[in-house]
């Protein structure tokens, strides 16, 4: 099953992104050092996009593999950092890299653990909730093989699905449990009441989940 290329796409065309926070994502902020992370270590932040997390994270001295669909937004993304990528073609994906920051643009169904290499966790606030129900088994199933079940921080998003169709979609707990449940331990660290709705829909709350692999 292809992901909605053309959904994405036309949202960064039309600069449809006022989901990105410049100054890193608070519940990142507050969660992340519940992976005891050692200093330096490499995030992997699949479907990325252009968010400030990612110079939130840069800037507390970790490593940052992305994988975006969007090569506009990856294009934005290293300009907003004052970055000059190097360019270069991996199989069907193109590579950007500058510094400790790399990008994988294209299909993430298309990164494998070759290209990708070692990383110490995933952090993913913007993929599960990106894809349809009938996509996020798929995705969670590459991800654990992707990255052989690195330890991972997730926020998800819940709220009543009948009454509001994503993206972002609902991903209420069962969910999770299913899809990672067999790779991880898995604790709900928080839940998180969205002041202020979702597209004006109340209730709705994030939720954290810190995963280790079993």
């Amino acid at each position: 099953m292809a992901m909605d290329e053309q959904f994405w796409h036309g949202k960064w065309q039309r600069g449809e992104t006022a989901f990105h926070e410049a100054e890193g994502n608070p519940l990142l902020r507050r969660y992340l050092p519940a992976l005891d992370l050692p200093a330096g270590a490499r995030l992997l932040l699949p479907l990325c996009g252009r968010t400030g997390d990612i110079g939130w994270l840069l800037a507390q001295g970790y490593a940052v593999t992305g994988a975006e669909l969007s090569r506009l937004a990856i294009e934005q993304l290293f300009a907003d950092l004052g970055l000059t990528p190097h360019i270069t073609p991996v199989g069907p994906l193109e590579r950007f890299d500058a510094g400790a920051l790399t990008v994988f643009v294209g299909n993430i169904f298309d990164l494998d653990h070759h290209a990708l290499g070692e990383v110490a966790a995933i952090y993913d606030r913007a993929a599960l909730v990106a894809l349809p129900e009938a996509m996020r088994g798929r995705y969670a199933g590459h991800l654990v093989h992707l990255t052989r079940a690195a330890p991972q921080l997730l926020i998800a998003v819940e709220y009543d699905p009948s009454l509001l169709v994503g993206p972002p979609f609902a991903v209420p707990e069962a969910e999770v449990r299913r899809h990672y449940g067999v790779a991880y331990h898995l604790t709900q660290a928080g839940r998180h009441e969205l002041k202020d709705g979702l597209k004006g829909l109340k209730p709705a709350h994030e939720s954290v989940w810190l995963m280790r692999p079993r």
